[in-house]
């Protein structure tokens, strides 16, 4: 009885702080029009505090999205451009020799925000992108002998384009496992696009102002982490990341010989902190199996290694996700 007390306070709770929810969607729907998983994904990995990585084709609003996610809350926002010729000096920051006092001073990058846009990631060598790794899972960047916190909030939001391989630098595994979300964006439906021409012929675009301070956001954190996670949930949530290790022992074996290697822990980790924002994003106290489901394509795709088999059957991370789902009893 106690519990379902617990639960009614948290929906409460929750309905009186997640109000910002709809302001948020509201004031990207002013600017972005459709690919409402694109927004609410933002949303999650503000919400549970993790990095997102968007893959689509040019002109899908991937940039424009993030850039206006941070117009509407009052916080520091960068923008790096990732090309060839990048510096991880460039991302962090350097030590700067001043002649007139003859010392050394810290001069900080543009790591030193709360939102980051590493604007096609993709396109600067390993080197740029493993400077990223420390200030992603550490939240702190190392610059000579110093080490500084980074504020918080802190997101990365990274854009990959799946085309154009030439001059490219896949994303090494361990960098890809630090993002929470891989979120695939697809073309408009038809009457999202007239809309879109329609508002870019007549340069109607409205300027986006804050709406939200840090400090909300980081109250919101709170509230999320608070949502209920039933023991029966965690055991779904294990038996799914284990089907991608041992699929024989998930009544999966024609899946065996496709995967390479399956999720790691933090997939566990991310899972279960996503499915946490999804129900608060649901207005609700506590997590259901579809909130796993809905978020779990997301989480788990750029976590699972295809083997050459795989790849020669054309056969894809989202089929081995969706394959799994299937498979794995629901509680």
């Amino acid at each position: 009885m106690n519990q379902s007390v617990d639960i009614r306070q948290l929906n409460e709770l929750i309905e009186s702080k997640s109000s910002f929810v709809n302001m948020l969607t509201q004031g990207m729907d002013q600017v972005i029009i459709g690919q409402k998983h694109l927004v609410e994904s933002l949303l999650i990995g503000l919400l549970a505090n993790g990095h997102i990585l968007l893959e689509g084709v040019p002109g899908l609003a991937k940039t424009l999205a993030i850039k206006s996610l941070a117009s509407l809350i009052d916080a520091k926002y960068n923008r790096i451009q990732f090309t060839p010729d990048l510096l991880p000096a460039d991302v962090l920051g350097t030590m700067v020799y001043s002649q007139r006092t003859e010392e050394f001073s810290v001069k900080k990058g543009p790591i030193f925000a709360n939102f980051v846009l590493a604007d096609e990631i993709n396109r600067a060598p390993a080197k740029v992108q493993s400077a990223l790794l420390e200030a992603m899972q550490e939240r702190q960047v190392t610059i000579g002998e110093t080490t500084f916190k980074l504020d918080a909030p802190f997101l990365v939001m990274a854009t990959q384009n799946p085309i154009e391989q030439e001059g490219t630098y896949p994303l090494p595994e361990a960098q890809c496992d630090r993002f929470m979300l891989k979120v695939k964006i697809d073309y408009p439906k038809k009457e999202e696009e007239k809309l879109i021409i329609r508002q870019n012929l007549s340069g109607e675009r409205q300027d986006l102002k804050p709406i939200l301070s840090v400090q909300e956001i980081l109250e919101a954190r709170k509230v999320v982490e608070q949502v209920y996670i039933d023991e029966k949930i965690e055991r779904y949530i294990v038996d799914i990341v284990f089907a991608t290790r041992y699929p024989e022992l998930s009544n999966l074996s024609d899946l065996k010989g496709m995967i390479a290697y399956g999720a790691s822990p933090r997939a566990s980790i991310n899972l279960a902190l996503a499915a946490r924002a999804y129900a608060f994003l649901k207005r609700r106290g506590y997590v259901i199996p579809e909130d796993v489901r809905a978020i779990c394509h997301d989480v788990m795709r750029h976590r699972i290694g295809l083997s050459y088999e795989a790849e020669a059957n054309n056969i894809t991370s989202e089929e081995i996700v969706s394959e799994i789902l299937n498979k794995v009893e629901v509680p």
